[in-house]
């Protein structure tokens, strides 16, 4: 739940010319033997050139046109998968929610799903929101995507984590501050707890939420 929302970069640079100019070899190569069978193939008969261009794309390797990132395997991350049941305080209010947690788009992601539980008191505030967890290897860090019921404004700023042990600490620049998330993993009892920090206007961290997350039962 959340309401608000050097050197690593030219070796990044470095890996992404290579990556294009061979993209670009292969795809001149492909583009050319294409057009050479599209030319026989229609005797004679001309194209316009979009139409024309489009048709040798299509036809170009599908290798050269794209390349999926080999699925990312997180020995903690991992330990959030399933169905859990949440409850703490929220801006010292008490919070019911419902998790759900799955990898998906070719294990790139964690999608942790949240809502307000069905059996929450009717006085507690209604929220539904979307997580996208993933890493970035070049970056060498964590990257936290909310998307929630407060719509667009607060998606636009990423938070970005580091690692402790069993926990990861998000940072959240937003624009009238920053703001921190955390997610701690305790492997005795398998649960996890969400704390998440906010600077007030006399410039101290306060607590935003402490929320405990453990198993739904099966």
């Amino acid at each position: 739940m959340q309401m608000r929302s050097g050197s690593g970069h030219g070796h990044s640079s470095q890996i992404q010319r290579r990556a294009f100019s061979s993209f670009v070899f292969s795809l001149r190569s492909a583009l050319h033997h294409a057009e050479a069978g599209v030319q026989k193939a229609m005797n004679g008969i001309s194209f316009p050139l979009p139409l024309l261009i489009t048709l040798l794309l299509a036809l170009a390797p599908v290798g050269a046109r794209a390349q999926t990132s080999a699925p990312w395997p997180d020995d903690l991350v991992n330990h959030m998968t399933g169905q859990w049941e949440l409850e703490g305080k929220i801006l010292g209010r008490d919070a019911h929610h419902e998790v759900r947690a799955e990898w998906v788009l070719n294990h790139q992601f964690l999608n942790i799903q949240e809502k307000t539980a069905a059996g929450a008191p009717s006085s507690e505030h209604r929220y539904e929101a979307s997580w996208f967890l993933g890493y970035d290897p070049v970056s060498e860090r964590y990257v936290l995507h909310l998307l929630d019921v407060f719509g667009g404004r607060f998606s636009e700023t990423l938070g970005y984590g580091t690692r402790d042990g069993n926990s990861i600490r998000f940072v959240f620049e937003y624009a009238d501050g920053p703001f921190h998330t955390t997610y701690r993993w305790s492997p005795q009892s398998d649960t996890w707890q969400w704390l998440m920090e906010q600077k007030d206007k006399a410039d101290k961290w306060t607590t935003f939420a402490n929320l405990k997350l453990t198993r739904s039962p099966q």
